[in-house]
């Protein structure tokens, strides 16, 4: 490899013409304009002390609504073939369920620009901003919420048109649920394993009932949901770690993915407590069930786990280098494996790689940012992707996260995932040497496409 490039094996099945290679960033995360929307369950919780490890909030962010045709001429110069954006739910909807016409006008302009540039839309409606007088009524607690997730999706997909060329319901249940209401660490900010499983049912359900809106009022579009992984390995090979990571597996992959394939929850489900089971209602399962036209699938990094005494699994992560500025470890075979395993498990839908990356500690020096290890990362990862689409796996597409630096939850503004490097004093962006390389990859892939190769 030469270590300044992102490289794929000739005829690599990633080289292919209708491969499709994106970037992608969420509404809370870049937007700002927070005068010109509802609040959201991350404003109350950026609102409260030391939620936020910079005290940060989302406010202004990248000010995105503001510089949005630069950010999409941006993306544009980069080459890419789709770029996957959320839709801010408390932008374009009234409390009373009314849509809020400015703030649909704004997505539509976006959306005809993408178009107008050869840039496929895959919009996401629930990238985890709530609106708060939701969540003042129990949030995704309350079965209702479901429902007017419904609505929303309704609204959206009416509005929009034939415009988008992919939707998913939600990104990342699996955050919303166990890291906002199980364990309290992102916005509602609740601690409950009772509360972690019931609000990730209802999101499902959310899940479900949106796909028959966008099976009827966007049939054409690729409509799916954007689930999260991080495999999980055990520390030896003991029977009693190897089933603590089974186990872990249920509880944060399979959780997710079953029901949406199989209408069913895992086996763990016997193993919990009566009162940490979630109520499920007759039908639902089939109603979270409803056909997928893609999976799309979020990597980081792996977890490893060990037994415990008291518990269904412990965390057992010894950190080898070299590790993310996020403290997360490298080990692009776990994307690999995870689709090889998946495909074995599982009658998949194609799939899309819908977010992959690394925070880096990046320094802009003389105008430039030389994020060699993000670039690396990249490289080895999206050659993972192609080893399983070697062997079987039908992967559709690969979308960097993220185009540019951004409000990083609850990390505020610490951490830098950007291909691109956002100056959040004057807004300035700067495309780093990873995102230069990006950009040279698609370029040679349509080069050689051209010249036959």
């Amino acid at each position: 490899m030469n270590n300044k490039r992102i490289e794929l094996p000739d005829g690599a099945p990633l080289l292919k013409p209708d491969f499709l290679f994106g970037v992608a960033t969420a509404a809370f995360q870049i937007e700002g304009a927070a005068d010109s929307r509802l609040p959201c369950i991350w404003d109350t919780f950026c609102a409260e002390p030391g939620k936020i490890r910079d005290g940060s909030n989302g406010l202004q962010a990248c000010r995105h609504i503001e510089h949005w045709q630069q950010d999409i001429d941006l993306i544009h110069s980069m080459g890419v073939d789709a770029y996957r954006f959320s839709v801010s739910w408390p932008r374009v909807m009234h409390a009373d369920g009314t849509p809020n016409q400015q703030g649909l006008d704004f997505y539509v302009q976006l959306l005809d620009k993408l178009n107008g540039l050869g840039i496929k839309a895959f919009v996401t409606l629930y990238h985890w901003d709530l609106p708060q007088y939701l969540e003042d009524q129990g949030g995704w607690l309350n079965r209702l919420t479901a429902y007017r997730f419904r609505d929303y999706a309704r609204l959206i997909a009416r509005t929009f048109g034939d415009r988008v060329y992919s939707y998913a319901t939600l990104n990342e249940p699996y955050c919303s649920a166990y890291l906002g209401y199980e364990i309290g660490v992102h916005a509602p900010g609740h601690k409950s394993k009772a509360w972690g499983k019931q609000a990730a049912h209802h999101l499902l359900l959310a899940h479900g009932l949106a796909m028959r809106e966008l099976a009827e009022h966007a049939p054409h579009a690729q409509n799916g949901i954007v689930l999260n992984f991080s495999p999980c390995y055990a520390k030896t090979d003991a029977p009693e770690d190897i089933q603590a990571a089974q186990n872990a597996d249920q509880y944060f992959n399979h959780w997710y993915l079953r029901p949406v394939l199989e209408g069913r929850y895992p086996d763990l489900m016997h193993a919990l407590p009566e009162h940490e089971r979630p109520v499920i209602e007759e039908g639902d399962m089939q109603v979270i069930a409803h056909p997928l036209d893609y999976l799309g699938i979020n990597y980081y990094t792996r977890e490893i786990y060990q037994a415990d005494d008291t518990e269904l699994f412990r965390g057992g992560q010894q950190k080898s280098l070299p590790l993310t500025d996020m403290g997360w470890e490298i080990y692009p075979q776990g994307l690999r494996n995870l689709l090889l395993s998946y495909h074995q498990q599982y009658a998949l839908p194609p799939v899309y790689i819908t977010e992959n990356g690394a925070a880096m500690v990046d320094k802009l020096e003389e105008g430039q940012v030389n994020d060699w290890d993000r670039l690396a990362y990249l490289h080895s990862h999206i050659n993972a992707v192609n080893e399983a689409a070697e062997q079987g796996v039908d992967i559709r597409g690969y979308f960097a996260w993220s185009l540019m630096d951004n409000f990083e939850w609850a990390e505020g503004y610490l951490k830098r995932f950007g291909l691109v490097y956002v100056d959040y004093d004057s807004q300035q962006r700067i495309i780093k040497a990873s995102g230069q390389a990006y950009a040279h990859m698609l370029k040679h892939r349509q080069t050689s496409a051209i010249a036959g190769e």
